[in-house]
């Protein structure tokens, strides 16, 4: 497709130090306790402490016997989201795939202890068509806790699976939807939502019993309308903004990212987009937009305001900071101070300080474009000419892209080190806002933009892992990874860093320098961060294999020389050193084009379901052009598109319970165009056409 017709698209649719040694605990004394009343045995939640490092103080594994590391044992998964990052507590692990199904194994064996069914995509409605899946579940107190992607809370017994309560976080007709894992910090469960990349809504966070499910308080994170909202972040941020502004929603929505410091008892939201992207839309004449692409600390027990820091004012570009905010002790300038750092879409890497939130220092990690720097007296950026497009003629060039230098993938920390493990992206965008009718939106997905969110351009398409040193604002070491979406990262006491590649390998590097000492070939890309964890005198490292989310689909172009195929089997895998198991020989299904002998080529009516197939947001999870990723079922070799009334039904919703969102709305003819040209892109394999992509979308950007 051409620009031209891409930006067509997407106008009309508009568019996620000190020193120590920490060492695991005989196997003869019960395990000590770190952050947050943790076990250091355990991994109990997404970052394992609400530290939020990602860190194992483990060092059984090391490096100097990480060579002997091998598959304890493996479990395979069905073909559907495995990006979930497990927990471990009590000898058991516990993992979530699809939407929201839960599975218990012994952690040491590997035997399924028991399963349970969310149902998830069956009440899910439309928000099934705007996410992936919750990337994750908690454990805490003999309970497991998953928060389902249309809005419910739940709390299971770890040792039956059995529901205990359930509370419904918002009504089903609010098109919000849950995506990121829940958080247990000191018995509250902490959760928020998506939805500002498609609909009118107002973010908020809100805070759960974890014993009862009782909701203890919730903040906002924009501002109501003053006449009739009173709360707290109205009466603070309303004065940043212009207009009517509730009546666009405002955004703000908190996705993915919470911290929190059990001693000074505050627990950090990072706080996403606005909605509309564009803001003279959403705040015609401008203003800071708080708490957009803003961290905010509030207290724990009551959800009560004390600071922000904003890293975009005024956010117009799907700028957030709702990455990994990870708490630490450096030492900076010859004194400790405890800081929290984030590395958010914007490529700037930021240290805070965590008592204040007074910025210590910000540097780029990644190519930026939209800002010089980041000014440490004002603490804003300094914004490059044309950044503010709005009504500017053209497109202009955007780097980071608005997929970000950091996307949902975790970093790490080690204590040890002192460095922080990035798994960073180089992309590019072209944004603007030319030719789009800001008084004619559509009610859902009207961002009032124009964007290519992933142009190939020079130095774009790639990614890496980098060891960032927060006190010096240096990449101590770089390592270039295969394709451009990498895998999450953990850190261990054993001086190791593991993280996943879209190459199919699991790797392990020395932490101080870089060195690639192990790595595995799992058969599947390993986009999910790995955990480790301890039971009796044996260290285990346990990761999920699949490739998927939105760099599985909608930005399937910078990884189309890998395997990722949504065919690849995918596992779940612990290792241990000298473990025992075998992973079955398995190569890569070869692409082959379905049996369909009635297609007859017709050009006019493929070239109208080409774009019907991009304007509908098709390729967000099935790949641009219909070329697979790993997130969806690649349509050119499914059997759907040859037969007309199962293609059909599934646009209805025959396949609700299998993932498939049913699109009601579209007309038979325009399913007949997008029908026909799937067959054609089917008839196209083993020719240059085959692997063409294109870069449209009409989702959530994660």
């Amino acid at each position: 497709m051409t620009r031209t017709s891409l930006r067509q698209v997407l106008g009309i649719l508009g568019l996620t130090l000190l020193s120590c040694s920490l060492t695991a605990s005989p196997a003869s004394k019960p395990a000590a306790n770190d952050h947050d009343n943790v076990s250091r045995n355990d991994w109990p939640s997404w970052g394992r402490s609400g530290d939020e490092q990602h860190y194992s103080p483990l060092d059984q594994i090391n490096t100097d016997n990480v060579s002997k590391l091998s598959l304890a044992w493996h479990y395979d998964l069905p073909s559907e989201n495995t990006l979930t990052g497990p927990v471990e507590a009590e000898g058991k692990l516990f993992v979530t795939t699809g939407h929201s199904y839960i599975r218990a194994f012994d952690a040491v064996s590997g035997k399924l202890l028991w399963e349970y069914d969310s149902h998830t995509r069956e009440q899910s409605g439309l928000s099934l068509r705007f996410g992936w899946g919750p990337k994750g579940i908690a454990y805490w107190n003999g309970h497991v806790f998953v928060a389902t992607q249309e809005g419910r809370i739940i709390s299971l017994d770890a040792h039956t699976g059995k529901v205990v309560w359930v509370r419904r976080d918002f009504d089903l007709k609010e098109l919000r939807y849950i995506d990121g894992p829940p958080r247990i910090f000191d018995g509250k469960l902490i959760i928020g939502h998506g939805g500002a990349d498609i609909s009118a809504i107002r973010g908020y966070v809100t805070a759960y019993d974890a014993t009862s499910g009782r909701r203890l308080w919730r903040f906002y994170t924009v501002p109501g309308n003053p006449a009739s909202d009173h709360d707290e972040t109205t009466k603070i941020t309303a004065r940043t903004w212009k207009g009517e502004w509730w009546k666009q929603g405002g955004g703000g929505t908190a996705w993915n990212a919470f911290s929190y410091d059990s001693e000074l008892k505050l627990i950090y939201i990072g706080v996403g987009n606005g909605f509309p992207y564009n803001q003279t839309l959403r705040s015609p004449g401008g203003g800071d937009n708080l708490f957009l692409a803003s961290i905010v600390a509030v207290r724990a027990d009551t959800g009560q305001y004390v600071w922000h820091y904003q890293v975009c004012n005024g956010e117009q570009w799907d700028c957030t900071a709702v990455h990994d905010m990870t708490l630490a002790t450096i030492t900076i300038d010859g004194k400790p101070r405890k800081v929290l750092m984030e590395a958010p879409k914007n490529g700037f890497f930021y240290v805070l300080d965590r008592e204040t939130g007074k910025l210590l220092s910000a540097e780029p990690f990644a190519k930026v474009t939209w800002a010089s720097k980041v000014d440490l007296k004002t603490g804003r950026p300094v914004e490059n000419p044309g950044i503010r497009y709005n009504g500017k003629p053209g497109m202009f060039e955007l780097w980071p892209s608005v997929r970000g230098a950091h996307s949902w993938l975790p970093q790490s920390f080690s204590p040890q080190t002192g460095l922080v493990y990035l798994p960073v992206i180089e992309a590019a965008a072209y944004i603007g806002d030319e030719g789009v009718d800001l008084q004619h939106q559509p009610p859902i997905g009207g961002m009032a933009v124009n964007v290519l969110p992933d142009a190939d351009l020079p130095g774009a398409r790639r990614s890496f892992l980098k060891a960032w040193d927060p006190a010096t604002q240096k990449a101590r070491w770089s390592i270039e990874l295969p394709g451009d979406w990498p895998g999450g990262t953990m850190a261990t006491a054993g001086r190791l860093v593991f993280e996943g590649r879209i190459d199919g390998k699991l790797a392990a590097y020395d932490a101080r320098d870089g060195k690639l000492l192990w790595s595995f070939a799992v058969g599947a890309p390993v986009v999910a961060p790995p955990i480790s964890y301890r039971i009796g005198s044996t260290q285990y490292v346990t990761v999920l294999s699949g490739s998927g989310a939105s760099g599985g689909g909608l930005f399937a172009a910078g990884d189309a020389k890998y395997p990722t195929e949504y065919r690849l089997q995918r596992r779940v895998l612990t290792f241990a050193l000298d473990g025992q198991d075998k992973l079955p020989r398995a190569e890569a299904p070869p692409l082959k084009a379905p049996n369909d002998p009635d297609y007859k080529p017709d050009p006019a009516l493929e070239a109208t379901g080409a774009m019907a197939f991009a304007m509908g947001g098709c390729s967000v999870c099935h790949g641009p052009n219909a070329v697979g990723g790993g997130s969806a079922p690649d349509l050119r070799i499914s059997a759907f598109p040859a037969n007309r009334e199962a293609f059909h039904a599934a646009l209805q919703g025959a396949l609700v319970a299998k993932g498939m969102p049913a699109f009601p709305e579209v007309s038979a003819d325009k399913a007949e165009a997008i029908r026909q040209y799937l067959r054609s892109r089917g008839q196209q394999i083993g020719t240059p056409e085959a692997d063409e992509t294109g870069t449209s979308t009409s989702g959530p950007i994660r």
